[in-house]
């Protein structure tokens, strides 16, 4: 998992036709000043019964289908959760708090946020893989606030739910050499619960070609790794042009893995910050 900086983009009318390139607090009255969305919006408002309420969101899914194409340009067509572009099957664009009802970790169910359905910041691509097993699952830490329509504070949720929008979030999740998803090193008790959980719910590592995916992503970097180190040691105090050339190289092809347009970068990053080599760490910071 990257990191995705949502709250420093905005649609822009070059991406969606007649959507306004404003900043977040602009966009956001635009949508209730506009005649379409205020429309919607005053019609989810007076839609009193929840059955009715979720078949009106339900029908106006176009509303962020129209945006697939923008979101997956923001993670180089990956996808969110995955970092993969075609492991985790088709992508959908998925509400991060479930726009009908949020389950909790009993099972029981709370009324979603419907008033974020048609809200871009709630929206990430996932794979359909880990997005059907996620459905309405958002369940909250005991004693957390929860947002209602009435009183909302979602930014004073404690979810268990990794959100790849959140820089902090996604240096949760790290990967071993199996290519399994585990909690990064020094993570509190707390922190490895959401870890787990995400994992769980998101199939992260229940589908067979992630870990496998993974696992070559380590693998290659691993050797690239060991050829480095041998080439620094030949080079010692004293110039080795062969041996010169060959660490560039090997420093290029690790560097190449490591861009955030390619896929499993992340694993490729933590195959790297585990050896916990200074001389490593560089090429990471």
């Amino acid at each position: 998992m990257r990191w995705i900086d949502l709250e420093n983009k905005q649609p822009t009318d070059k991406d969606i036709p007649n959507w306004k390139p404003w900043s977040k607090e602009k966009w956001k009255k635009w949508l209730h000043d506009s005649a379409d969305y205020f429309t919607e919006a005053e019609r989810l408002h007076k839609l009193g019964k929840t059955i009715e309420r979720n078949d009106f969101i339900k029908s106006k899914s176009a509303h962020w289908g129209k945006l697939k194409g923008w979101l997956r340009a923001l993670s180089h067509g990956k996808c969110w959760f995955s970092d993969t572009k075609d492991k985790y099957s088709h992508y959908d664009v998925e509400h991060f708090r479930p726009k009908s009802e949020a389950l909790d970790l009993d099972g029981t169910s709370r009324d979603g946020y419907w008033w974020l359905a048609f809200d871009y910041s709630n929206y990430r691509i996932c794979g359909n893989v880990g997005n059907r097993k996620k459905g309405g699952w958002f369940p909250l830490r005991e004693k957390s606030l929860c947002s209602t329509y009435d009183c909302q504070c979602e930014e004073s949720e404690t979810c268990y739910f990794i959100d790849p929008t959140d820089p902090e979030d996604v240096n949760l999740i790290a990967f071993n050499e199996e290519g399994d998803v585990v909690p990064a090193p020094n993570c509190l008790p707390w922190e490895i619960e959401r870890v787990e959980e995400s994992n769980k719910r998101l199939k992260l590592n229940e589908h067979d070609d992630l870990p496998e995916a993974r696992r070559e992503v380590w693998q290659k970097m691993s050797r690239l790794i060991e050829c480095y180190l041998r080439a620094k040691a030949r080079c010692g105090s004293n110039r080795n042009p062969g041996a010169e050339g060959s660490l560039r190289e090997y420093v290029r092809e690790m560097k190449k893995m490591l861009k955030p347009d390619v896929e499993l970068s992340s694993v490729a990053k933590w195959c790297i910050l585990f050896r916990n080599d200074s001389r490593l760490l560089r090429l990471v910071a």
